[in-house]
């Protein structure tokens, strides 16, 4: 099947999460790629009808009975749509696009997934394909960070995780709400800062970041000095995608195309190309 082309999608839920994000589940009609054949990291086309058409990464696992898990957050005009839409509503989504996180090269090692705001909602769906080969790989640790307590999406699904040891988990919020009590542990912080005492081991540690493109030259400075190569450190940086498939140039990064060449990137792949930290 072509992934270029839309097939059409329904809308099973819509449940919200935070003031300004949702949960989303479509079903295509058919087994398709779109929902069946993706990596996490990779992204995927939806479009309104009479609206528009906007990139989302994926936030889940791929599924055989067309299901496809995302989730929004109603900032633009499409997403913003998307919180009118009923449920059984017909949507389009055509993908995977891009490149996912590299899971081939992950086996046997460590892994360190650092997450700011929405940039948990991509690294839950490789998360959750970590969980569901969990004896390939060693220490899962995971590092998220949001700007307040309601912000924090997931954290519910983390904590039960943690606490079943599946995973290391360390939460920071920028500024607690007076009124709000927030998930035990967590801290009052920026997001590099849970860095700071950290211990890994870096020649077996992998470390995956999705997060506010401000802050990733804070955490690349911090997992530097962890001892992690810029080669074992994964970025993405799915900013600015249009058209998903290198023909607008909308997300060009120097000579890269993050649609086409990533969204995900190795650090030694970012290394002197302008713009692409900023």
């Amino acid at each position: 099947m072509n992934s270029n082309l839309p097939v059409q999608a329904t809308v099973v839920t819509i449940c919200p999460m935070t003031p300004d994000t949702s949960m989303v589940t479509l079903r295509t009609e058919v087994s398709h790629p779109v929902a069946a054949s993706f990596l996490p990291g990779q992204f995927l086309e939806l479009s309104i009808p009479g609206v528009g058409e906007i990139p989302i990464s994926y936030c889940g696992l791929p599924s055989s009975d067309g299901s496809i898990e995302l989730c929004i957050r109603h900032v633009g005009h499409v997403t913003t749509a998307l919180k009118s839409v009923v449920t059984g509503a017909a949507v389009a989504v055509r993908g995977p696009f891009g490149r996912g996180f590299p899971l081939s090269r992950y086996a046997g090692q460590d892994l360190l997934l650092i997450a700011g705001g929405l940039g948990m909602a991509p690294l839950r769906s490789l998360l959750l394909a970590l969980l569901k080969q969990r004896k390939a790989w060693g220490r899962l640790l995971v590092l998220y960070g949001a700007r307040e307590i309601r912000a924090l999406l997931f954290a519910n699904e983390l904590m039960e995780l943690q606490s079943c040891g599946e995973i290391e988990l360390q939460l920071t919020v920028d500024h607690r709400e007076k009124c709000l009590d927030g998930p035990p542990g967590c801290r009052v912080a920026l997001l590099p800062a849970l860095l700071e005492h950290l211990v890994v081991d870096p020649e077996r540690t992998c470390a995956a970041i999705c997060g506010p493109p401000v802050v990733y030259p804070y955490l690349l400075t911090g997992l530097r000095q962890l001892g992690l190569s810029d080669k074992r450190i994964y970025l993405s940086l799915e900013r600015r995608m249009k058209c998903g498939i290198g023909r607008c140039g909308h997300c060009a990064v120097g000579t890269l195309l993050c649609c086409v060449d990533g969204p995900v990137f190795s650090g030694a792949e970012l290394a002197g190309v302008e713009g692409a930290l900023v």
